[in-house]
């Protein structure tokens, strides 16, 4: 799924942080203990595999906020530059979610050069994009896209990439709407909380992409192009590599119940229902677990 050429994408708030910033009030105690929900159950924890330094250093250097995001105002920047569909990507969701849920407040949308620190533990393409609850921020480095290729086997291409990047923002829908108070981490399995939660987030995922040409711009524009079947094998290729089952079994044991985010089939079926059939089909909590 390409974005128009046209599409005005200069609204887009979207920031990029390097290795030597940091967040102010981060700390220890309760927000300590964030770590361990971020890193399993709000994205995908790689470190266990990766193991070459240049992989992990992303792509050096740090740029300014404003010199980095600057240079993204239209559908084609999107379509060069990663950085620039990470920012395209949060004005389409932001328009898209702002119509479906009622006092809809976005999150921050920040790019990682590197690696940074956040008030859940370090960002990095290590610890794979993440969303952290009380910041009500996406963390999202590019390079991790070539650690799924190049560890993973995945294609990782564009509709792959807006899949992660709306993975993400379905849990700050949950976080905003009240579904992490109502249904709290409750330790890990094939029908946890957690896996329910991931589950979901690939849901919603895929209704915003099911839904996303039918979306412009204040001129009109639609902001992306209809996705080829090329596109959505991607996405599902993307749902693949992240399942449980796939990255426990590169270490050669796979082990259910300690099961954060769902098996590779169950990832995949669960964006197909939301793109399919969009946001009504999302409920992974009121499924039985044979259902999920």
């Amino acid at each position: 799924m390409t974005f128009n050429p046209n599409a005005d994408i200069s609204s887009n708030r979207t920031s990029r942080r390097g290795r030597n910033t940091a967040i102010a009030g981060g700390g220890v105690g309760v927000i300590g203990l964030l770590v361990f929900l971020v890193g399993p159950l709000l994205g995908v924890d790689l470190s266990g595999f990766i193991d070459d330094p240049a992989l992990e250093s992303g792509s050096g250097g740090n740029i300014s906020n404003e010199a980095a995001m600057a240079q993204c105002d239209t559908g084609a920047d999107a379509n060069k530059s990663t950085d620039c569909r990470m920012a395209g990507a949060q004005v389409v969701l932001d328009d898209y979610w702002s119509q479906q849920v009622k006092g809809y407040t976005p999150p921050q949308m920040t790019i990682v050069d590197g690696q940074t620190s956040t008030q859940c533990g370090t960002a990095s393409n290590a610890v794979g994009p993440f969303y952290c609850p009380p910041e009500q921020g996406v963390y999202i480095d590019p390079t991790f896209f070539g650690v799924m290729r190049d560890r993973f086997g995945a294609s990782a291409d564009e509709l792959a990439q807006l899949y992660i990047v709306g993975h993400e923002w379905g849990h700050h829908i949950q976080n905003i709407t009240g579904t992490m108070d109502r249904y709290p981490n409750n330790g890990t399995g094939p029908e946890s909380n957690g896996v329910r939660t991931e589950l979901q987030a690939d849901c919603y995922a895929g209704a915003w992409l099911g839904d996303v040409t039918t979306l412009t711009d204040d001129n009109g524009t639609p902001y992306l192009e209809p996705p080829t079947q090329t596109q959505i094998d991607d996405a599902l290729n993307a749902a693949f590599v992240v399942g449980d089952d796939y990255i426990q079994g590169q270490s050669g044991m796979v082990n259910p119940e300690s099961f954060t985010h769902g098996t590779s089939e169950q990832r995949q079926r669960w964006f197909t229902d939301g793109y399919n059939k969009g946001l009504g089909s999302c409920d992974a909590f009121a499924v039985p677990g044979s259902q999920l």
